[in-house]
């Protein structure tokens, strides 16, 4: 069905030959080169030889995704701040790339399309990636990975003079969840719906209560898409409070009746800072 529960290492299965050739040069441009070499070579996008571009062990959600976008499935990715959606995104740009199309990357910040676009050009290569945001364009025109903000992105699929989708692989929708913005949600709304049905979709999201719901919406305006979901955080919160008398853990060890963590009792109405010493 799509879903990925846990974000833990896939099993070991011996790799194919391919496999070898894009693991020996992963984390480096050089990994396109040998995708879009064995591609030519066996006109097949293998998932296995695909999840061997990072130079790491990739979990089995983002397996999950590299298998929908192999087998030319949208995908939406929800899960928790840190937990590595961003590989997912990664996966669509070395599909695209192997298959000899372009790629957009789309945030709703520049200050993250920036971030982005420099990190990408270590990893992908300098002359593969561009960068346009409202107020910057570099190598727009030549860039198979273009990392744009996403009302630009809307934008382009208005004007009808725009080549904006042309030879496109996937859009990744970088920060998904923003669509659940009062303000801005609706520019979201609008890439999904305007996007040409032979472009792949990639939505990375933190955890959303409808997800479902949303997958359900993608297959009816745009098509086949698959649910990756993970609860695993690999980076655990903490909640602690402060004040004049210091810092307290907001919680204590102790459960309430519903089995959720209880407030610590040091912080309770008529317990001063004084006595929290």
């Amino acid at each position: 069905n799509g879903e990925e529960q846990e974000g833990e290492a896939t099993p070991d299965i011996p790799l194919s030959e391919d496999a070898l050739r894009v693991q020996s040069v992963a984390g480096t441009p050089e990994a396109i080169d040998t995708l879009r070499e064995i591609y030519t070579q066996t006109r097949k996008l293998d998932p296995q030889t695909l999840a061997q571009s990072w130079g790491f062990e990739i979990d089995r959600f983002q397996v999950g995704a590299v298998e929908a976008l192999a087998g030319q499935r949208s995908v939406i990715v929800s899960a928790p701040t840190g937990s590595g959606k961003t590989v997912c995104g990664e996966a669509a740009v070395y599909a695209g790339l192997a298959l000899g199309k372009r790629v957009l990357y789309t945030t709703p910040l520049k200050a993250l399309s920036n971030q982005k676009f420099y990190d990408f050009k270590l990893q992908f290569g300098e002359d593969r990636v561009g960068l346009l945001t409202g107020d910057v364009s570099i190598n727009r025109d030549k860039a198979s990975v273009l990392v744009l903000t996403t009302e630009v992105y809307r934008n382009m699929l208005y004007d009808k003079d725009s080549d904006a989708v042309r030879d496109v692989h996937s859009v990744i929708l970088d920060e998904f969840h923003y669509m659940n913005d009062r303000e801005r949600g609706t520019v979201w709304e609008e890439c999904v719906i305007q996007s040409p049905a032979s472009v792949l979709l990639v939505a990375l999201s933190a955890t959303m209560r409808n997800v479902a719901d949303i997958k359900a919406w993608f297959e009816h305006v745009h098509g086949p898409t698959d649910l990756i979901t993970s609860d695993f955080r690999p980076v655990p919160l903490g909640f602690k409070y402060v004040d004049r008398a210091g810092v307290v853990e907001l919680f204590d060890r102790t459960k309430n009746k519903k089995g959720e963590p209880r407030l610590n009792r040091l912080l309770l109405p008529g317990v001063g800072p004084e006595e929290r010493g």
